[in-house]
């Protein structure tokens, strides 16, 4: 899934390519991508792009006072055409969700694998009219994310595992499952860790490994192209998605935690005092 530091750098690259160009046409396929139908997405054509932000996970495109924003959710991506193809697959017969061509005949697709589609499109006046951009917790990447900041955040966590904090966006926006198991690595710290337990030094720690992960990932990103980002991310993580490899830290084997529809790694000697995490939710391994 794509997490704050593609998104910034998906931004970071849309701002270059489309400067001045305008919207030529919008053409939804996947219609149950698109979340919106007013404005509808034809309000777009024949208006310049006037900017691109990103908000938590969510890409945000300002053209002609209105915005094109899309959540890229756990299987979606944004392709590049300098050329945009003549022919449009037939819905259902792949996994393009919606195409903008732009002026110039170059554009982007808005693509999604597998079977379980989430991608989401909006087209809206405000950006705070998404629901989702509308509960975002604070940007990690803020000036005003500060170690008091934080302190905050997880002392009205309370006793929920500092894994699911992080991860929750109306906690703190754009840290998703790779990133918060990267984190806490980084910090040297159980994701099974009680929030409120964070304290005092260990709470500068964390503070410091959000702030340097995700600055370190961004910079990895800078000047690369949309279809290089996936790659760089998987090359650059440390312990997410590489069970049973050895931490680059100490050696030990990475392990893992499986859930439902999801899973953690971790280093048991660089985070849990050497003891192994029970592979459930409810681990009696807490720091």
């Amino acid at each position: 899934m794509p997490e704050l530091p593609e998104v910034e750098s998906l931004a970071s690259d849309l701002r270059v390519r489309l400067a001045g160009r305008a919207v030529a046409r919008v053409i939804p396929v996947a219609l149950s991508a698109l979340k919106t139908y007013d404005p509808p997405p034809d309000a777009l054509v024949g208006s310049f792009v006037d900017g691109v932000q990103r908000h938590g996970k969510f890409l945000d495109l300002e053209i002609g006072g209105l915005h094109l924003v899309t959540h890229l959710a756990r299987a979606g991506w944004l392709r590049w055409h300098q050329q945009v193809p003549v022919t449009l697959p037939r819905p259902g017969r792949s996994a393009l969700a919606l195409r903008v061509v732009l002026d110039d005949e170059s554009g982007f697709d808005l693509t999604e694998a597998g079977t379980r589609k989430s991608l989401a499109v909006y087209v809206v006046r405000d950006p705070a009219h998404v629901p989702g951009i509308a509960r975002l917790g604070p940007d990690p990447m803020a000036d005003d994310f500060t170690v008091e900041a934080l302190a905050a955040i997880l002392e009205t966590a309370g006793r929920a595992q500092v894994k699911g904090v992080l991860r929750d966006q109306s906690i703190i926006a754009g840290i998703g499952n790779a990133y918060s198991d990267e984190i806490l690595h980084v910090a040297r710290m159980s994701p099974f860790k009680p929030a409120s337990a964070i304290t005092g030094d260990d709470m500068r720690t964390l503070h410091a490994a959000i702030g340097s992960t995700l600055q370190d990932a961004v910079t990895r990103s800078s000047g690369l192209a949309a279809s290089e980002l996936k790659r760089e991310k998987k090359s650059g993580l440390r312990v997410h998605g590489r069970t049973g490899e050895r931490c680059p830290v100490c050696d030990d084997t990475v392990r893992e935690v499986s859930f439902a529809d999801s899973s953690l790694q971790y280093c048991p000697t660089c985070q849990t005092g050497g003891k192994p995490l029970a592979d459930r939710r409810t681990s009696k391994f807490l720091r």
